[in-house]
Formats: C-alpha cells, sequence, structure tokens
C-alpha cells in the first residue's frame, strides 16, 4: 500500500512540474524583438503579409520595393516622408486614397524584426508553392524557434506519467493478491479521470489559482505597457549631440528650444538658429564636417561664398516626446510659471549624445509629480492673490503642492 501512496503522489509531484514547465517556460531565453507579435499586434489591422489588400496594400516582398534604410523612416514617420516630397510615398499615400498611417513609436531592431517576418513568410508561402504538400519519404522544414528542448521535456514526463500508472496498477495487484482480496474490475477512462478529480480536488485549485495569477500578471504587464516608450532613441537624420551642446558647451536649451518660454510647444529649432554658430563652427569634434554638413545641405548653403540657395527643404526630424492628443500639456506654464527644469521631465539630457524618452510620461506619473513638487510662489506675482487663499486654508506652514492648486482636477489636463 505504501508503494501505491508513493507512486500516486509521484504522479501528483511531476503533474504540478508538467505544469509550471509549461507556464514558465525557460526564464534564461534572452528577449528578443518578436517579429510575428508585433506585426499582428501593430500591423495586422490593416496589412496583410500576402497579396491580399485589407485596408493596406499586402506587405508580401516589401523588401524588393525599397531598402531597408527608407521602410524604417515610412513605418516610424510615414507623413514625414510625404512631407519632404519623397515620390514613392506620395505615390503610396495617393493610391491609399490618401489614407494616412500612423506613426509608430518602435525601434529599428522591433521595425526590421517585423520586416524579417513578413520576408520569411513571403518565402515560406513561395516554397509551398514550388514543392506542393510534403509527400511520402519527404520532411517538411521545422519552422525556426521551435522550442524542441521543452517538447523532449515534456514527452519524457509523459512517458514517466505513464510508466508509474502502470507501476502504480501493479502494485496495487500484488497488494490485493497478498491480502487475498479479489482483483478489482477494469476502470473505463471516464470512470477513472473523475475519480482522480474527486481525490485531487485541492491539486486542481492550486494549478487553476496559479494559472490564473500568472494569466493576470501577463495580461496586466502587457496593457500596463500600450502605448509608453520610455527610452525610445531613434537615430536622427543629422547627428546632434546634447552633450556637446548643452553640457560641454553650456548653451541653454530655450536658446533652441525657445517656444518653451511662451508656448505650450517646445518647438523644434529650424536650421536657421543652427547657423547661427555653425555659420563660423565649420567643423566638429566628434563627426567633423559630416554632420555640419548636412545643415548646410537641408538650406542650399555654400560655406565657401557664404551664399544660400533656392533648393532649401526641411530637416525630417523624429519625434520622441509624444503625448496622447487628449491631454493637454503647456510648456512654458511648466518652465516659466512652475520654474521646473527640462530634466524634471526629459531626465539628464547634458549627458546625452542620442537623446531618448527618459520618463514614461503615463498619466500616473504626472499626477505623482503633482502631489509631490512644491509651487515657487515666493517673488512669483503670477500666485500673489492665490499665494495668500491658500495660506488662509491650509496654513502658513503647509507644502504648498501643485495638488492644492488644482493640479489633480481632471480638467486642466483633459478638457
Amino acid at each position: 500500500m505504501k508503494g501505491s501512496m508513493f507512486a500516486t503522489r509521484t504522479c501528483q509531484a511531476l503533474l504540478v512540474l508538467f505544469t509550471l514547465l509549461f507556464l514558465f517556460p525557460a526564464a534564461n531565453t534572452q528577449a528578443q524583438p518578436d517579429g510575428e507579435g508585433l506585426f499582428k499586434s501593430q500591423c495586422a489591422q490593416c496589412h496583410s503579409v500576402g497579396e491580399n489588400k485589407v485596408i493596406g496594400p499586402g506587405l508580401k516582398n516589401i523588401h524588393t520595393r525599397k531598402n531597408q534604410e527608407w521602410l524604417v523612416k515610412w513605418i516610424k514617420n510615414s507623413q514625414s516622408l510625404i512631407k519632404a516630397g519623397d515620390e514613392y510615398a506620395i505615390k503610396i499615400y495617393e493610391e491609399a486614397n490618401k489614407t494616412v498611417m500612423p506613426a509608430f513609436a518602435l525601434s529599428d531592431e522591433e521595425i526590421i524584426s517585423i520586416l524579417d517576418y513578413v520576408k520569411a513568410e513571403g518565402e515560406k508561402a513561395a516554397t509551398t508553392a514550388v514543392k506542393g504538400p510534403v509527400g511520402a519519404g519527404e520532411t517538411a522544414d521545422a519552422e525556426p524557434g521551435f522550442p524542441w528542448v521543452l517538447l523532449i521535456v515534456i514527452l519524457t514526463l509523459l512517458i514517466i506519467f505513464v510508466a508509474l500508472g502502470k507501476v502504480k496498477t501493479s502494485l496495487e495487484r500484488l497488494v490485493r493478491s497478498r491480502q487475498g482480496l479479489p482483483e478489482l474490475e477494469p476502470v473505463t477512462t471516464t470512470r477513472a479521470t473523475k475519480n482522480w478529480v474527486r481525490s485531487n480536488k485541492k491539486l486542481i485549485a492550486v494549478l487553476f489559482v496559479v494559472g490564473s495569477v500568472w494569466g493576470s500578471i501577463k495580461g496586466w504587464d502587457a496593457l500596463a505597457g500600450i502605448g509608453i516608450s520610455q527610452d525610445y532613441a531613434p537615430e536622427q537624420p543629422i547627428k546632434f549631440s546634447h552633450k556637446l551642446h548643452a553640457g560641454q558647451n553650456g548653451i541653454s536649451c530655450v536658446y533652441c528650444h525657445s517656444g518653451a518660454l511662451k508656448s505650450r510647444h517646445a518647438n523644434i529649432p529650424s536650421v536657421n538658429v543652427c547657423m547661427n554658430c555653425h555659420k563660423y563652427v565649420q567643423e566638429g569634434p566628434v563627426y567633423g564636417k559630416t554632420e555640419i554638413a548636412k545643415i548646410y545641405a537641408a538650406l542650399d548653403y555654400d560655406p565657401n561664398t557664404q551664399q544660400y540657395g533656392p533648393d532649401q527643404k526641411p530637416v525630417q526630424w523624429i519625434r520622441i516626446h509624444n503625448l496622447p492628443d487628449l491631454a493637454y500639456f503647456n510648456h512654458a506654464q511648466h518652465y516659466v510659471v512652475g520654474k521646473q527644469e527640462c530634466q524634471t521631465c526629459h531626465g539628464p539630457v547634458q549627458e546625452m549624445d542620442v537623446v531618448k524618452q527618459f520618463s514614461p510620461l503615463t498619466m500616473g506619473w504626472c499626477i505623482e509629480c503633482h502631489r509631490q513638487t512644491e509651487v515657487s510662489m515666493d517673488g512669483n506675482g503670477y500666485y500673489t492673490e492665490l499665494h495668500e487663499k491658500l495660506k488662509e486654508k491650509y496654513g502658513e506652514e503647509a507644502r504648498m503642492t501643485v495638488e492644492k492648486i488644482g493640479g489633480l482636477e481632471c480638467a486642466r489636463c483633459h478638457y
């Protein structure tokens, strides 16, 4: 009987191990951009990997239409190419009845993984069409990335499970034979399953709870990450180092982003602002003349004759920080009135060669900032009358945070 109980407990332990292996695959697998997953979540609503048109055209053989660099720019911000006068971009736009493709906050690696997936699917379909169905003596090509190790582990566990079941049955027969008891009648699979469920309710409950918790955590993580582009650092058309300009040279942020002084927008400076210095500084300490020459090319400027030509065009900077349209944010209100430093939201830009989105810019992050940040009221005429009323309400020594002046009211940001 002890042997029978041992076999039963062993089976249960193996079942738990099998479930955990299934739910929590190898943790040491290094995460790589999932081209298929990204395509299905970002692209499949409008495109197919084949030739069929959905909302936009089918993407089969897209890698043959334009080079990878162009495709990355197109996916990140198609409108920038259209506004720049790119002939192929305009052609696609007009063929799609001027349906605007949204910009995507994806890294170059993620976009390339999507393109690789589309290319692989196209080649797979072409191979299938040429070879036809797999016949006798032929083997189908293994799907890339299939977890063979996990499959072998699962099969091994199943074999052990069946073997232990046989051992358990043999032990039960042996015990009954020695005790002089009649042999039990064969039990049908359905009956055996019901008996197992009745006798293992606690185990089933534990597995159900583990699966539910795991699914909830994964689901929450997936939902919480939608629309968050923290650490997004795209490669810009001109390699501009904030570390060199704002850090080493000490140029004020508002010298270039002057809109932060009077507008809700900080604005991207025009290349005319760059020329205030680079009309004279024609070579940099890192890239030499290469990147500065791109400024001259945009202005059709000849540094030798110091003359501007007629073929001027804007620099197609890639936007990094992008709040949803439903949220209102005013740079002047925060920088001039609130006396906040640019680094509060943008991080240590004076240390960045390539600027990235430093903060998550989520609603929760903004609210926490409004709860913790004290308002600079002394000597700030904007708050003179309001300060007296707040002191009457909260007392002389109270911390006057943004929250206390209505910083958590919905209509402040969503109106």
